[in-house]
């Protein structure tokens, strides 16, 4: 009688805790990316998984898609925290890869732009309300899995993360990527969103596109010379935005292609193929 009681004061006491989580092991993780400075990062986990990111709550889908990106000054490390359905959750401890930038020197840019005067202060805060208005809202959806297309070729005459001076004077880092292409050339979405930003009017980018690819991963096309869609349209990888120009504050007709997740700069150049192979795959156009 005293073994029966012993035994059955032992399963309360061990009924009276939680069951033990399956093993980390047992829990799905998957990311692919780039783990640098600029680079975006796709992460795959169970359904009805959650995810932070240095504490702050990433967006994840139904199926467990995410994304994430490491800004140009992004430091040496990052947290990823994934919690599952279950309440099982894995922690990884990201390394991120630091690289060098270049320095450009910029000449013959019209003073206005280098040093606005006063009479545009209120064309460039018109523009920066419209800018800080449409990244309010982040689309639904993972385009931001495809894999990218160049939206136009051409030379490269710009690279992300390099410090530029206009006309000697220091600016921000360069963040995106420039293609040297004629006036008036296609302008293609490089995969697929939704517009959530179409002005003409904009004082530094000119003609300025925002393309929201899923959860804020979004390509800017700046110095437009015509635009063809507008803010509120989906358009599919491949579609025509617009055209190329030099509009804004811009030397000659480019185009500037820039990334940004979340207020992270990202380097849209790391999501392409070389240059080479897809000029050589537009016959040369």
């Amino acid at each position: 009688m005293r073994r029966a009681g012993a035994f059955l004061l032992g399963l309360l006491f061990m009924a009276s805790f939680p069951v033990a989580m399956p093993a980390l092991a047992d829990t799905p993780l998957d990311l692919r990316g780039r783990m640098e400075q600029g680079g975006l990062v796709v992460g795959q986990a169970a359904p009805g998984a959650k995810a932070t990111l240095d504490g702050m709550a990433l967006d994840v889908d139904e199926a467990g898609t995410f994304a994430f990106g490491f800004d140009r000054d992004h430091g040496a490390q990052a947290k990823l925290n994934v919690t599952y359905a279950d309440g099982s959750t894995v922690e990884r401890l990201l390394a991120v890869k630091a690289r060098e930038w270049q320095i450009q020197r910029v000449e013959g840019v019209p003073q206005k732009f280098v040093s606005p005067p006063p009479e545009a202060m209120a064309q460039i805060a018109r523009s920066a309300a419209l800018k800080d208005e449409a990244r309010k809202t982040r689309a639904a959806g993972t385009s931001f899995t495809e894999e990218f297309i160049w939206p136009a070729t051409g030379p490269i005459s710009g690279v992300f993360g390099s410090q530029r001076y206009y006309n000697g004077e220091p600016r921000r880092p360069h963040y995106g990527v420039d293609v040297a292409a004629p006036t008036g050339t296609p302008i293609h979405a490089p995969a697929a969103g939704i517009v959530t930003l179409a002005s003409e009017e904009m004082y530094f980018e000119g003609g300025l596109i925002f393309l929201d690819h899923g959860q804020g991963v979004t390509s800017l096309m700046m110095h437009m010379s015509r635009i063809d869609v507008k803010a509120g349209q989906r358009v599919a990888q491949g579609d025509v935005l617009g055209a190329v120009g030099g509009t804004g504050r811009a030397t000659g007709p480019h185009l500037h292609w820039g990334l940004y997740w979340r207020g992270a700069w990202l380097d849209p150049q790391l999501l392409v193929g070389p240059m080479e192979e897809a000029i050589a795959a537009s016959g040369g156009n």
